[in-house]
């Protein structure tokens, strides 16, 4: 077993508790050295936890998680990625009695929410690589036109013409034409 795949007691790997104290750590826009004065810790120790060289006490986690804002588990059982996938012909749709038309209903917006709508016109070539955005952005992109590849960094989805997806836009994501002309249109939703 490596360093970083050992446990403390009682279970969560410190890889996952480290990357849940920089991410939370970052979101909140403190330093080390702010964060572990804030939370009554060494900031050496803030440094060992996340980089997964520590073995944090429940009392540590319990002062880091009041300190960073957060319930508890987000630091052991960080959320997963909310990431919908709807295909081209897929979704709940209405005909109009009047025209040859259908309104799929792709995502409703929800209470208190903003969103800034953008139409992408992408080439092959380097993807587009965003840094994270504000926490609890989504962002919702259906493709027009080409193929492209869009989504979480890590597990983006191949998108055809029609096809949608929404993911995190408070993580590393990416959009990458893999054809020439690719255009969709991307909705920013800002909580």
């Amino acid at each position: 077993m490596s360093r970083n795949d050992q446990q403390p007691t009682g279970g969560a790997p410190l890889a996952v508790i480290a990357g849940s104290l920089q991410r939370e750590r970052r979101r909140a826009g403190l330093s080390l050295a702010e964060t572990a004065r804030r939370a009554g810790i060494a900031k050496s120790t803030l440094s060992q936890l996340e980089s997964a060289t520590g073995n944090p006490s429940i009392e540590t986690l319990w002062a880091l998680s009041v300190t960073l804002n957060v319930p508890f588990a987000r630091l052991v059982d960080p959320p997963r990625p909310n990431v919908q996938l709807i295909r081209a012909g897929e979704g709940p749709a209405l005909s109009s009695e009047q025209a040859d038309y259908v309104a799929t209903l792709l995502s409703s917006c929800p209470p208190h929410a903003r969103r800034d709508v953008y139409r992408i016109c992408h080439q092959p070539g380097a993807p587009r690589a965003s840094d994270p955005h504000m926490p609890g952005t989504v962002e919702h992109v259906v493709l027009s036109t080409g193929r492209a590849l869009v989504g979480i960094a890590d597990e983006p989805h191949e998108l055809a013409p029609g096809d949608y997806t929404a993911y995190p836009g408070d993580v590393p994501h990416l959009f990458e034409a893999l054809e020439p002309d690719t255009t969709a249109v991307l909705i920013s939703e800002h909580v």
